[in-house]
């Protein structure tokens, strides 16, 4: 039977991969501190409930977190259309992401509108692989410094930051939330690149990260 430190430690690795959980950096060193995807190159305030200041956007996802998640998007606008369009959608993307760790299933409609080619194929299976070890989050999770860096035709490059200094790892049968120390690890950059579809949504297709970048770092 694994002790509590295991299933901490073990849970961190968890971490490396999914990065959802946080603070793991101060109890595991295993892991990379910047990964990608597969293929990949390498304001508005919601804090409680996002999916009810998104509903006055036009055609705009409703999200479900639990009540043990807060989310906070801090996105401006850029006074260019286009860019607004790909950050509106990459925000929600972020949101996606987060819903399908709480709800277990890599496959929600939201994940499947805003998430395309690896990098859909890849959280869904960073989501079923912590949901098979037993494990969900919690806590609260903000992301901002929301950036659109290149725009060619239907194809954008993104970047933003989140903050996961008060989000944690949850054991599913216990409810144990496992709390770890912060760190400048907490703060993640995410490097992405979108594609607009069909539908007019701009869809994240290839993403990578980096641990601790100094343009995320708060104190």
């Amino acid at each position: 039977m694994l002790t509590t430190r295991q299933r901490l430690v073990a849970a961190c690795l968890l971490v490396a991969t999914a990065l959802f959980m946080t603070g793991c950096s101060s109890d595991a060193s295993s892991g990379s501190d910047s990964d990608s995807i597969e293929g990949a190159d390498s304001g508005e305030s919601n804090s409680a409930s996002p999916s009810a200041s998104a509903a006055a956007e036009k055609n705009a996802p409703a999200f479900d977190f639990p009540s043990d998640i807060k989310v906070t998007v801090e996105r401006q606008p850029t006074g260019d259309a286009t860019k607004d369009e790909i950050l509106r959608d990459v925000a929600y993307a972020s949101q996606a992401q987060l819903e399908a760790f709480t709800e277990g299933n890599g496959q929600t409609a939201n994940m499947n509108r805003y998430f395309a080619a690896n990098a859909r194929t890849y959280w869904a299976d960073r989501v079923a692989t912590l949901k098979k070890d037993g494990l969900t989050v919690t806590g609260d999770y903000r992301f901002f410094n929301f950036e659109v860096t290149d725009v060619t035709n239907d194809n954008a490059a993104v970047r933003y930051c989140e903050d996961q200094s008060k989000a944690y790892g949850k054991e599913i049968k216990t409810d144990k939330v496992l709390r770890t120390q912060p760190s400048d690890k907490d703060f993640i950059l995410y490097t992405l690149q979108a594609a607009k579809d069909s539908a007019g949504d701009w869809q994240v297709t290839q993403q990578s990260w980096k641990k601790g970048d100094a343009s995320c770092v708060r104190g």
